[in-house]
């Protein structure tokens, strides 16, 4: 006789905000700009962000890296960056798959940035950051080990433009300074509007010795936003037995 072993399952299903409390949206990113150079934004870019994220929401963007510029200066700092989580590309591969992931960040109410780099040799990149609306210009990004940078946010010929006012050590609650003359440089992060859909990504980092260090553009096309029901079991629903091969007597 064979011995069978039974699983009993009960699940329900959350579901996501109803459509009213979706359609509020974020309001975090506008609220930075004035009211002029909200306007200034292309429809496509105000929509983008403030697409609500809470719960389990997922804003996936897909795309391609068109090119990447590196000084020798620049490579070596990105090298060095691998020591804090690699927030800089780590090489010059152009017209290779890239994938960017934004969830919220339910502990201090930011978001999660991922970013996926493939490479020609090797696994791909992949550079987490948490974006935070907090400190003195409003938004600040953490990239690992601590390290941060305040960020201001304009708009410049109907672009979004994200520069760094200073960097930071944070330690426990407390920020750490850094001085100009051990900053990477300054930083600017650009998101232009080439369509309804395509959209151009651009980071480049100069510093006043060295000149330009590092410029990267990417190419990115959003695509359909995950909000998918959490499924969770409880209790009872039904009972599945299956044989386990064996025998009782």
């Amino acid at each position: 006789m064979l011995k069978s072993t039974c699983f009993a399952y009960d699940f329900h299903t959350v579901t996501a905000p109803p459509p009213a409390t979706r359609e509020l949206g974020d309001i975090r990113f506008r609220s930075l700009l004035t009211s002029d150079e909200w306007q200034q934004l292309p429809a496509p870019v105000r929509k983008r962000f403030s697409k609500r994220l809470a719960g389990l929401a997922t804003a996936v963007y897909r795309g391609e890296v068109i090119h990447t510029r590196m000084s020798t200066v620049g490579w070596c700092l990105a090298q060095l960056g691998r020591l804090i989580g690699a927030p800089l590309p780590l090489s010059r591969d152009a017209h290779m798959p890239a994938v960017v992931t934004v969830t919220e960040d339910p502990a201090t109410g930011g978001q999660f940035w991922s970013r996926h780099y493939n490479r020609h040799n090797g696994f791909p990149q992949v550079i987490h950051s948490s974006k935070r609306f907090g400190g003195p210009t409003g938004l600040e990004e953490y990239v690992g080990g601590g390290v941060g940078m305040a960020l201001n946010i304009h708009v410049r010929n109907g672009a979004l433009v994200f520069t760094s006012a200073y960097y930071f050590l944070a330690i426990g609650k407390h920020r750490l300074r850094l001085p100009k003359w051990a900053a990477p440089g300054s930083l600017t992060v650009t998101h232009r509007a080439i369509n309804d859909e395509l959209f151009e990504f651009s980071l480049h980092v100069a510093h006043p010795l060295f000149g330009e260090l590092v410029h990267q553009s990417a190419v990115f096309e959003e695509q359909a936003s995950s909000s998918a029901p959490r499924i969770a079991a409880t209790g009872h629903i039904r009972r599945n037995c299956l044989d386990t091969g064996d025998h009782i007597a």
